[in-house]
């Protein structure tokens, strides 16, 4: 049985496990990031973690995958921009490498590589075309078919949440105004619960949440408020949800998914979320369309980044990856 390592990176922390060829996590390891000792200090740390979990598991990984935010240079390794890493054309494969004793190190995107894992070992596995997406800080989304990643010019494909949606008048940090993810995100459902405070409206937010403790409000608030029957809360769920079915909507006919998996903290609203958007979806999308299509959560909500690092690194490592 062959073995190889997939690191997820975050502003926070980096997770790396060692899995087996399937994909079956074997072990874990978390290490703080610390992003702001510069990227020669976290990447030696990178590469100390890996070092160790590979020594506590007794066997050689075939190779190394890593899943970063930001933009990445997949084909030659290189974080060409990582905003909340404070990063900028940052060779880690060829850096991390030199730390494993020249072990083939392989770089993406940190959604596609969560939504490769969710495809191919997850809640997409049996499906030859899945889309899958990421409901977090932002919105990302990545498609594979036949278990290959699709990329697009440049690299580029996958940036859902920067649909400009008519309507919306939130400035995204992209630079634009009215992105989806800005919006459907769990930072954009904090934010419109916080505008209903603000706007005066009968809310248990209110009470919660007053004066500077508004801020503190999160969309896992809102969740909760949800269950009590809150109106504001859900009219913000049901907006939300809303708000991506229709940017599921316009997604569906030009990818033609099996499975959509959707993932992510913002996620964990669930049916909170999903029944508004598979009731935009039909609304929307012709028959023949939804009449195959299966809609997910994902099932790997702790290591897909992790698992699919991995895996990636097998695909490349074999030559098989779309590049």
């Amino acid at each position: 049985m062959k073995h190889y390592v997939g690191i997820d990176i975050g502003g926070t922390n980096m997770v790396c496990g060692l899995t087996d060829e399937t994909g079956r996590t074997l072990r874990m390891t978390k290490v703080a990031t610390e992003a702001q000792r510069g990227s020669e200090d976290v990447i030696e740390r990178l590469g100390k973690a890996v070092s160790e979990l590979i020594a506590e598991a007794g066997v050689s990984p075939e190779a190394v995958g890593i899943g970063i935010p930001g933009f990445v240079d997949h084909v030659n390794g290189v974080s060409v921009l990582a905003v909340n890493l404070g990063w900028k054309n940052v060779p880690i494969t060829s850096e991390l490498s030199k730390h494993l004793g020249g072990l083939p190190v392989y770089l993406n995107h940190d959604v596609r590589m969560y939504v490769y894992g969710e495809a191919v070992a997850g809640a997409g596995q049996g499906y030859k075309h899945v889309f899958g997406l990421t409901v977090g800080t932002g919105l990302a989304a990545a498609m594979v078919n036949e278990g290959r990643l699709y990329y697009g010019s440049g690299g580029r494909a996958g940036e859902f949440g920067h649909i400009p949606v008519p309507g919306l008048d939130y400035h995204c940090n992209c630079g634009m105004t009215g992105c989806l993810e800005t919006a459907v995100s769990a930072t954009g459902i904090a934010r419109q619960a916080r505008e209903a405070v603000q706007r005066g409206e009968s809310t248990i937010l209110a009470e919660r949440f007053a004066g500077d403790k508004l801020q503190q409000l999160t969309s896992a608030d809102v969740s909760r408020a949800y269950d009590e029957g809150d109106p504001a809360a859900i009219a913000v769920m049901e907006r939300t949800g809303t708000l991506l079915g229709r940017g599921l909507a316009a997604a569906i006919p030009l990818f033609s998914p099996e499975a959509i998996v959707i993932g992510g903290g913002g996620s964990l609203a669930g049916e909170r979320l999903f029944a508004p958007m598979r009731k935009e979806i039909e609304r929307f999308t012709l028959s023949f369309y939804l009449d195959d299509l299966v809609i997910k959560p994902a099932e790997r909500i702790e290591d897909a980044g992790v698992v699919g690092s991995a895996l990636y690194a097998k695909q490349r490592l074999n030559g098989t990856d779309i590049v």
